[in-house]
């Protein structure tokens, strides 16, 4: 993830102080009983490089941060049949894989371009598996429009120092939504959450609302906390979709360029916000 600057700045607004005071805690989901329910969302491991987390969308079809696809260093994206998604992965085992076949970017992503609010707004990636999972258990999550500020929303990841199971937190705060569309919540996120599902729940059913992109330190109450910032779906998902069925090289064509910026995408340091 990227420690961003300090969006605090960028979205100056008088949080009220009790903000974020009912977030719960991180659970490890280690058992059978724990992770039930949370199957659809896996670990993408990047050849050796690294790990991000993504969730079925569908049978065939992952969503995660686009910069999950790019090498912190040179700033090149992963070959396709380098990624691997590991369906509820825990404790060295997962309910199922599959190998991508393509991967799509918004065209308006910039690998080189950070956690400026415009890059973050189209930080979103689609991944197609080579072949559907169709295990039993591990059901696609559906996807609705993103949350308003106040809501109440969780998150399911996988990050450092806890990369063999899944970690709950079933309830955190939208604080704001840019006019970009960049979410800033107080959900609690490190380094290998890029990616990562962002859920509300309605009568009983989690479904996909956001994407985590990046992590840092906002003015909240009065204070200095740590916040994640999430991407807006909508419109932007549905170009991806659309450019993955008509096969559009816009997306899905690998780009090369020149990293003007570090960013990690499972471990290392970085400015104030960076990329988880």
């Amino acid at each position: 993830m990227a420690r961003l600057g300090i969006v605090a700045a960028v979205l100056a607004v008088a949080f009220s102080a009790s903000a974020g005071a009912q977030d719960k805690p991180l659970e490890l989901l280690e058992s059978g009983m724990q992770v039930q329910g949370w199957e659809g969302v896996g670990r993408i491991d990047i050849g050796t490089r690294g790990h991000c987390t993504g969730a079925l969308i569908s049978e065939r079809l992952v969503l995660t941060a686009a910069h999950c696809l790019f090498d912190r260093e040179t700033g090149l994206r992963a070959m396709d049949q380098e990624l691997i998604f590991r369906a509820g992965f825990r404790n060295g085992r997962a309910a199922a894989e599959g190998r991508v076949l393509r991967s799509v970017v918004h065209p308006r992503y910039d690998p080189a371009g950070g956690t400026r609010l415009e890059n973050v707004s189209h930080d979103l990636a689609l991944l197609e598996l080579s072949h559907p999972i169709r295990s039993m258990g591990v059901v696609p999550f559906a996807v609705y429009s993103e949350p308003r500020r106040g809501d109440r929303v969780g998150v399911v990841s996988y990050a450092r120092g806890r990369l063999q199971a899944p970690s709950l937190q079933e309830r955190c705060e939208v604080l704001q939504r840019d006019v970009t569309g960049v979410l800033m919540m107080t959900c609690s996120v490190d380094f290998g959450a890029s990616g990562a599902p962002v859920f509300s729940l309605s009568q009983g059913r989690a479904h996909i609302v956001s994407v985590v992109s990046a992590m840092g330190t906002g003015a909240v109450g009065g204070a200095q906390r740590d916040v994640s910032l999430g991407v807006s779906l909508g419109p932007r998902l549905d170009e991806l979709r659309a450019a993955l069925d008509a096969r559009d090289r816009r997306f899905i064509q690998p780009t090369a360029v020149n990293s003007r910026e570090p960013r990690s995408m499972s471990a290392g340091g970085g400015a104030r916000f960076m990329r988880p």
